[in-house]
């Protein structure tokens, strides 16, 4: 299966790629995924709406491999030498107002995959797998460097305390969730839970 997707997109350039991914996620934004349609991202993108079955299967797909390539960094890319530094360059990447458009995103989204399997499938696979797998990884690196004991319990939870943060900030404070709230929740509440 993994292969055949695979041969599917290799029809398209990485920057029509690109270019594709940006338009799905800006009409996401838009409309939401409920509304969002294949009609319309192929009206948007200039595409078939067969050609988009074909390098992807379906919209639920589309959408979660549009959103991870459109993150500002990756988690595989970030090693500044310190767990800290990793969580506050992952914080950096991104200015207040995109800070605020990804948490907008990401909440809608969140609703949506309650009422679509399909979706919650695509993005257990596509997204929360790797992201927590490379999550893993930075945080073996902090082992290896001796700044986090590999057995601390709240390893487990680093992912629901990030998103915990960015995902309530506005329903608790009624703000944004920005790059200073961030980097002091980093500091106040992540990296003491993990003992660093």
């Amino acid at each position: 299966m993994a292969e055949a997707a695979t041969a599917r997109r290799s029809r398209i350039t990485p920057e029509r790629e690109s270019e594709l991914y940006a338009a799905v996620v800006a009409l996401l934004r838009e409309v939401g995924y409920d509304a969002l349609t294949m009609d319309a991202v192929a009206a948007r993108t200039r595409s078939s709406k067969a050609t988009l079955y074909r390098q992807w299967g379906g919209k639920a797909e589309l959408v979660v491999k549009a959103l991870r390539n459109q993150k500002p960094v990756q988690l595989a890319d970030v090693d500044t030498g310190s767990l800290r530094g990793d969580f506050h360059e992952l914080v950096r990447c991104q200015d207040d107002v995109q800070v605020e458009q990804h948490s907008e995103l990401m909440r809608g989204m969140a609703m949506a995959v309650h009422g679509n399997p399909d979706l919650l499938q695509a993005f257990r696979e596509l997204l929360i797998e790797p992201e927590l797998a490379e999550l893993r990884r930075m945080l073996h690196r902090a082992v290896g460097r001796g700044e986090l004991r590999a057995d601390n319990p709240a390893c487990e939870y680093v992912v629901h305390m990030l998103i915990g943060a960015i995902g309530v900030r506005t329903l608790i404070d009624g703000l944004p969730p920005t790059q200073e709230f961030l980097r002091s929740y980093i500091d106040a509440v992540v990296l003491p839970a993990l003992g660093v």
